[in-house]
């Protein structure tokens, strides 16, 4: 119990809200595991609706993908805008 001496802590200049690390407005990032039978334009297909979006995933997983022809099952491929 507080001593009903004390004053109570003023917390009128609070703010409520989120915190996160993320910038705002910005989706997390998704990803994909590459599955037998897979190309690029197959995923971009699947995720964008679109087959020539493939160039969007092989640029956000240059790290990975040195051929955009040549994707092994398994591999784990971020999807940007997704």
């Amino acid at each position: 119990m507080p001593n009903p001496k004390e004053p109570l802590p003023d917390f009128s200049s609070v703010q409520s809200g989120g915190s996160s690390t993320a910038p705002p407005n910005q989706a997390p990032e998704q990803t994909y595991t590459v599955k037998k039978g897979d190309s690029l334009s197959k995923i971009a297909k699947r995720v964008y609706g679109d087959a020539q979006q493939w160039r969007k995933i092989h640029e956000a997983n240059r790290d990975i993908i040195d051929n955009p022809d040549l994707i092994h099952p398994g591999q784990v491929l971020k999807l940007p805008g997704a």
